[in-house]
């Protein structure tokens, strides 16, 4: 539910896509997030295209959860089974907390599009530095559904009965 009782208010949000076959011209996934973003009303801080290494994604996700004009950072790609996927085991060393939830209803809300195949996805979320940080599978439906379904209602500080930026200031306590 929403209620636009309040001031919609924007968060900086950077795009991580972690591929080591796409770049930023053949990139959909981080295309639809940058679409979505900016049509929500949120600003894209940055958006960049790296490889598929742990080392590359951990110093990316520091360098930016240590940035205090960034809110939250969004991955796409490497949360796979393969051999070159790593985003969940860069990323979570380095969470302060994990928010498990995220997790759980991404399967739900994939599990009605592609039934049992989401249990080849680790997608995950967590909070770096007072940053949230949402890694997200690289197939573009799965950007949607995550974004449509989960991120565009807890990243507005009208959906109620609560949302992610109402306790941003809080993160730190």
């Amino acid at each position: 539910m929403t209620d636009k009782k309040n001031k919609f208010l924007p968060v900086n949000i950077s795009i991580l896509t972690i591929s080591s076959t796409r770049n930023k011209k053949d990139d959909i996934s981080g295309k639809t997030l940058e679409e979505r973003i900016k049509k929500s009303g949120h600003i894209l801080s940055n958006y960049e295209v790296i490889k598929d290494d742990k080392d590359l994604i951990k110093e990316k996700i520091k360098k930016w959860s240590d940035d205090v004009k960034i809110n939250v950072i969004i991955t796409t790609g490497g949360t796979g089974l393969t051999g070159s996927d790593v985003t969940p085991e860069a990323v979570e060393d380095l969470f302060d907390k994990k928010i498990e939830g995220f997790s759980i209803i991404f399967h739900l809300i994939s599990f009605q599009k592609i039934r049992t195949s989401t249990l080849q996805s680790r997608a995950l979320a967590g909070i770096v530095n007072q940053t949230y940080v949402f890694c997200l599978p690289g197939s573009p439906n799965a950007v949607k559904d995550a974004w449509d379904d989960i991120l565009i209602y807890q990243l507005d500080n009208n959906h109620k009965p609560c949302n992610f930026i109402e306790i941003l200031d809080r993160l730190e306590e």
